[in-house]
């Protein structure tokens, strides 16, 4: 069964809205006929007791045994990431309660959720930033409540939050539920979750595509380095051979940079326009973006050359289409 992501500002209403979602579909699960093989969980910060305070990147805030605000925050999402991948399979259903607020990160859950070929959604909570900032405020006045950002870090938070875009496909589907909303309209959204994940909408087979490999230790040596000599390797081949594959062909590439003498080869199936090299190389700089592990994920291991190479050929193949 699917992973569910809430995202949203800080003190936007996400946790309030995953219990009200937990209570939905626990009912929904309880009241299937015949009985649901479902299981439910609701995964978060607070259940992985995971502070604020590791969001909080100003250095005279850190613990002493913390080594930097960044590596605090990375151990956080790596924490999470795990207790993700734990329950995940196809008869668990996933809640994850946060901001997960960086595309890369969300982008990472959803190819873990396609690699075991189930699907993910995202629940965005929409709340002005006005009304969330004075939420805060409220938080910070009020001893022994919930726990408030400080001022700086909430802030900081705010202008690092990447709005999810459901034109991409880890974004989407995307579904919204807003601060005014009441419960009734609330559990209108929750049903069209359900439909999606558990409904005629999950009937929709999940197929793990080749930008979704595991990531496994890397034999050529630093990560980054290979990660930018295969991605230029793969656009370089891609403008020497489209002028002969034609708008619309199909480039074969070796899997392995230099097995030009009929090795493995990679296809690549070209849209129906001639591609620039500033397009091309735009194209892998998201991708590099999205996989040069800084997103607190360093200890799932490195991709081989040959597999990040596969890796990125599928990320075209799914750019393309989408793009048409």
């Amino acid at each position: 069964m699917p992973l569910i992501i809430l995202t949203g500002l800080p003190t936007s209403g996400k946790s309030h809205r995953a219990a009200q979602l937990q209570t939905y579909l626990a009912e929904r699960i309880a009241s299937s006929n015949p009985p649901s093989p479902y299981r439910l969980h609701l995964i978060s910060d607070e259940t992985q007791s995971v502070s604020r305070t590791v969001y909080d990147l100003d250095p005279s805030s850190l613990p002493a045994h913390v080594r930097s605000a960044n590596a605090s925050e990375k151990d956080a999402r790596a924490s999470i990431y795990a207790a993700v991948k734990r329950v995940l399979s196809p008869k668990d259903i996933v809640i994850l309660d946060g901001m997960n607020y960086i595309k890369g990160w969300r982008y990472q859950l959803h190819c873990e959720a396609k690699n075991l070929a189930t699907p993910s959604v995202i629940l965005q909570i929409g709340c002005p930033v006005d009304k969330a900032r004075r939420i805060n405020e409220e938080r910070l006045r009020t001893e022994g409540g919930v726990e408030g950002y400080s001022t700086g870090n909430w802030d900081n938070l705010v202008f690092r939050y990447e709005e999810p875009n459901p034109m991409t496909r880890w974004d989407s589907p995307l579904f919204t539920v807003i601060w005014d909303d009441d419960e009734e309209q609330a559990r209108r959204v929750y049903e069209q979750i359900w439909d999606s994940v558990a409904g005629e909408g999950a009937k929709k087979k999940v197929i793990p595509n080749k930008s979704t490999v595991q990531r496994d230790k890397d034999p050529g040596g630093d990560y980054l380095y290979v990660l930018e000599k295969e991605t230029q390797d793969i656009v370089k081949r891609i403008l020497e051979k489209q002028n002969e594959a034609g708008e619309g062909g199909t480039v074969r590439l070796p899997k392995v940079n230099g097995g030009d003498d009929g090795g493995e080869e990679l296809v690549l199936e070209l849209p129906g326009r001639k591609l620039g090299l500033a397009q091309l190389q735009r194209y892998r700089r998201a991708f590099v973006g999205l996989n040069r592990g800084g997103i607190g994920l360093e200890g799932v291991g490195k991709l081989a050359a040959g597999r990040l190479r596969e890796s990125f050929v599928g990320y075209l193949n799914d750019a393309f289409e989408k793009d048409g």
